[in-house]
């Protein structure tokens, strides 16, 4: 795999940021990893960061380099603060940097495949709200979508917080603003969605705090209707928990074979 840490200019947040890449090498001959790289533009997963992350914590904290090295897969890990890829109210546009600017940076500065059936979104905590708001408001863009120990009852979240978290950190992002039934909250997004969802996977330790939350959003997709695909199992909001899920998740990826296979 190349890792290239990428630093750039974001008009959406007029500023400059950053972003962690994975993308499929050619070169096969490395020792102890087995890579794959496709004969056309790679399938490409945007995998999100959690609150107290940034867009480096995934390679850090995870093998993820050695996990998608044999699936030819790219990884976008991009850079978003504490904003839960909102559109601050006091703050910068992370909704319109992640949904819209983003991806077209990406396609410009690389080569990652366009179709729907080769892109793909997950994230942690923070980021797992951000994967599911992201597939919800815009599922035509996704093949699948999936949260580990995710913030999914993120409008209660936000009006009673019960985790560490400085409850400082709502007013910049919210303000005012009301979010029971916005756009900004899952479990309402999931009550509207249609019928052209990507495929959603959720996972969740049964000892994590954000269990109840990720409860409430599978009872809402069965009561809806809606299919996905539920791991609740024994672990913590942490990152021994996340390095195993991840690794569940790319086995669940509908990933196309490759080319002549």
């Amino acid at each position: 795999m190349a890792l290239i840490r990428c630093d750039f200019h974001s008009e959406a947040l007029g500023m400059g940021t950053s972003m962690t890449v994975l993308l499929p090498d050619p070169a096969g001959s490395g020792i102890g990893l087995a890579g794959r790289a496709p004969a056309g533009d790679p399938p490409v997963l945007y995998l999100l960061h959690g609150l107290s992350d940034d867009d480096t914590v995934w390679t850090r904290r995870t093998a993820i380099e050695r996990y998608v090295a044999p699936l030819g897969l790219a990884v976008v890990m991009p850079q978003a603060g504490r904003s839960f890829y909102t559109d601050g109210e006091h703050g910068n546009r992370y909704w319109t940097f992640l949904s819209a600017e983003l991806p077209e940076l990406c396609r410009s500065f690389f080569r990652l495949s366009e179709r729907r059936e080769d892109t793909f979104v997950a994230g942690l905590s923070m980021g797992g709200y951000g994967a599911v708001k992201w597939a919800l408001r815009a599922p035509g863009r996704f093949a699948a979508a999936a949260s580990l120990s995710g913030a999914l009852d993120f409008a209660q979240r936000r009006d009673h917080p019960t985790s560490p978290v400085d409850p400082a950190v709502w007013h910049p992002i919210f303000g005012d603003r009301h979010v029971p039934g916005s756009d900004d909250d899952t479990i309402a997004l999931l009550e509207r969605a249609g019928d052209d969802l990507p495929a959603l996977y959720v996972a969740c330790g049964t000892e994590d705090f954000l269990f109840d939350d990720n409860t409430r959003f599978v009872e809402t997709a069965r009561r809806r209707g809606v299919p996905l695909t539920v791991d609740f199992s024994p672990g913590a909001h942490d990152w021994a928990y996340w390095d195993a899920k991840i690794r569940d998740v790319l086995a669940w990826l509908p990933l196309r074979p490759p080319s002549g296979a």
